[in-house]
């Protein structure tokens, strides 16, 4: 049995398919938004942790400063 094809489409098709298109395109903004609230999140994230690292480089750059003085008057009192 050979397949009719459709070369009209009525006003009623048309419709629903910008009705479905109009869904599909609200979840896809929706999901956007999402995405752009977790990536926030991440930058927060990302912020706290250069912090951290900056405030361990500080500290363990002033533990090596009191080492060296340390081995210095060590050194001297040889």
């Amino acid at each position: 049995m050979p397949t009719v094809v459709r070369e009209a489409w009525t006003d009623e098709r048309l419709d629903d398919l910008a009705n479905r298109m109009d869904e599909n395109f609200r979840e896809v903004r929706a999901d956007l938004r999402q995405v752009r609230g977790e990536m926030a999140r991440q930058k927060d994230i990302d912020a706290r942790f250069d912090a951290v690292i900056r405030t361990m480089q500080i500290g363990f750059s002033l533990i090596g400063a009191v080492l060296a003085a340390l081995l210095a008057l060590v050194g001297t009192r040889l």
